[in-house]
């Protein structure tokens, strides 16, 4: 590891270990402070945490390969991501912070779940903590994939901790640093840090499409090399079918149900702060994601023009990091690509820890339990579920966004239709909440498991999204108009 890299990843590794330390002296004196920051989010911080804790290593890395490989076409799952944000920041962001402080000041989603719903209060805490520990398992495993392929790939040579490869080693290396600040400072240093690393990517996203542009030689030459591979490779359209465009614009539904997102819109300071936070996270996720675009398409250019082997197209970006660029300014970018993962590993490991905590400890073992008590709790079962994702994430071969999508259908389904009618529709009831809770994460899980989402009725592949996010509406609908309710939403005063 040359002497700029160095410098560059230490300097990241330490600011992120001194944002820890300072968050942890201002913002974890009881549980509101430790799991919500207080609530006292600016619209900024808001809305980069949110959108560095969402896009994650496959930013970097698992859509610049699909495009890589693919083409335009695999640009629709950014457009229906963008679509999807756009909607959760108009219709549950100011909901869920004005609802989640009127139902008792809920911590957590589960929690908030439970106090919407006090007929099933123990059932949906229960299962909602089974469902936030499984997939977030699974989902943080594939920050660390990316993690360990960043390592395997740009160090190749790394020095070997216990007899370990480069690509454990970087699984570990990564995880410690997170776990350092995320244990010690709570929400607002995982927020803090989120800001900061979202700005890192955006400013590498910003970077590295016009480098590459530049280097294959401009618009001309590189569309005229990528057309010689393949006349189809620009085209959005080009073999795309009905199923495969759903599967790629369906990603968008996830929004409304990832827990590690929307948990931000809980903690931003007021509602009307949400507007300002929406626009300034719009603006970076459009940024960013058409920065992962160019990497992809531009990559393939350079790499074919220059006669560059990929032999994992996930790890475009850091390919051409280390092709292009003098190593202080390689650190930077891959400091960048750390801070896609390290940020929603964060996010995703204090959301498991806090229902956990407040949703299984608090609940059946120490209600008394005082907040000092439950906050070194929370940090103890942050630890527990890092362990975990990295024994999952423990295979070479596990690709980034196969994982991802995994997860994401999980929560998008199980959560989604859940969160939306959970804060519009006062006819839902407690027995709906539960169904569409258990209906939809079943259905994605079955879904998987038979290989449906691989190959449908002979033909391609459905994303375990769609008929999760359907069969849990409809069960949700269904069973609230089968079981009505009195008392359980909670109007305004003035309402």
């Amino acid at each position: 590891m040359s002497l700029g890299i160095t410098i560059s990843l230490t300097a990241y590794f330490l600011l992120m270990i001194g944002i820890g330390i300072y968050a942890w002296r201002k913002s974890t004196s009881n549980s509101e402070e430790y799991l919500l920051g207080g609530r006292q989010l600016s619209p900024g911080v808001a809305a980069l945490s949110a959108g560095a804790s969402d896009m994650s290593g496959w930013l970097l890395m698992g859509l610049p390969g699909a495009l890589f490989v693919s083409g335009l076409t695999q640009s629709w799952i950014g457009i229906g991501l963008v679509v999807g944000a756009f909607f959760n920041w108009i219709i549950v962001a100011p909901r869920l912070r004005e609802q989640t402080e009127r139902y008792d000041n809920s911590l957590t989603i589960p929690e908030f779940l439970s106090k919407r719903f006090p007929s099933k209060a123990l059932s949906l805490r229960s299962i909602s903590a089974i469902v936030i520990v499984i997939f977030f398992s699974v989902y943080t495993a594939s920050g660390l994939v990316a993690g360990g392929k960043l390592f395997d790939t740009a160090f190749p040579d790394l020095i070997h901790i216990g007899g370990m490869s480069a690509y454990q080693t970087g699984i570990y290396l990564t995880l410690g640093i997170v776990l350092i600040y995320t244990m010690v400072g709570g929400f607002l240093a995982v927020s803090l840090t989120d800001f900061i690393q979202g700005c890192i990517m955006m400013l590498a996203l910003v970077i590295m499409p016009i480098v590459v542009l530049i280097k294959a030689g401009g618009f001309g030459v590189s569309e005229a090399r990528m057309m010689s591979v393949d006349p189809n490779f620009l085209s959005m359209f080009h073999g795309l079918t009905v199923i495969g465009f759903l599967s790629a614009v369906a990603w968008g539904l996830g929004y409304f149900g990832q827990p590690h997102i929307i948990v931000r819109f809980m903690a931003v300071r007021s509602v009307k702060d949400v507007p300002a936070a929406r626009n300034i996270g719009m603006a970076w996720m459009i940024i960013s994601l058409a920065g992962a675009v160019g990497v992809g398409i531009f990559g393939r250019s350079y790499t074919v023009g220059n006669d560059i082997n990929v032999p994992d197209p996930e790890t475009i970006f850091i390919i051409l990091a280390n092709q292009l660029f003098i190593p202080l300014i390689t650190g930077f970018l891959l400091a960048a690509l750390l801070a896609a993962v390290m940020s929603t590993i964060s996010s995703q490991l204090l959301v498991a820890s806090s229902s956990l905590t407040e949703d299984f400890y608090r609940l059946f073992l120490r209600r008394r339990a005082s907040e000092r008590e439950i906050v070194n709790v929370g940090r103890l079962f942050v630890l527990a579920v890092a362990i975990v994702a990295a024994l999952i994430a423990h295979n070479p071969d596990s690709e980034v966004l196969g994982l991802v999508s995994h997860a994401w259908a999980g929560f998008g389904a199980a959560f989604g239709p859940l969160i939306i009618l959970s804060l519009t529709w006062r006819g839902m009831s407690g027995a709906g909440a539960v169904a569409g809770l258990v209906a939809g994460a079943a259905t994605v899980i079955l879904w998987i498991s038979l290989g449906l989402d691989q190959s449908f009725m002979g033909g391609p592949g459905i994303y375990e999204i769609i008929p999760g996010f359907i069969v849990a509406w409809l069960a949700i609908w269904l069973v609230s108009l089968a079981t009505p309710t009195k008392d359980e939403f909670r109007p305004l005063a003035a309402e």
